[in-house]
């Protein structure tokens, strides 16, 4: 998904791009299978080559399905190295790059990448923001 469809799909329920990008630092914490990043990390431009050739290790073009990947180097910690993995071309999911990549939401990746106070406190408020979303 692209970041202009990204931001659409918040703004329907009520959300901006500071919730859609706080928001998306949830990767921060756990693994994607192979079948939802595969096509990333063998067709993206906009991909750290070094990342992608070792995400291949791990799932190949066909088969592996099921194999697991990190969103971040710290998959157990709520930290902001999701970001700082978004400055450096080394998001998992095509829509998680989209966040940094040119785009009208740079400035908060970058800013969340360099400041963890306001990331968590953008965060928090971000997920009672989506909370608060009737059904």
């Amino acid at each position: 998904m692209d970041l202009p469809d990204l931001i659409n799909n918040f703004k329907k329920q009520g959300l901006n791009k500071r919730d859609l990008v706080a928001l998306s630092g949830g990767h921060t914490i756990g693994f994607s299978q192979c079948f939802i990043f595969r096509n990333k990390i063998y067709n993206a431009t906009n991909i750290d080559p070094a990342f992608a050739k070792d995400r291949r290790a791990t799932c190949p073009r066909t088969g592996g399905n099921t194999n697991q990947a990190p969103f971040d180097s710290t998959p157990a910690h709520f930290d902001t190295t999701y970001f700082k993995n978004l400055v450096k071309l080394r998001g998992l999911l095509t829509s998680d790059q989209a966040l940094f990549n040119g785009g009208s939401t740079d400035k908060l990746v970058k800013s969340y990448s360099l400041n963890p106070n306001a990331f968590w406190v953008n965060f928090g408020k971000s997920l009672i923001r989506m909370g608060n979303i009737k059904p």
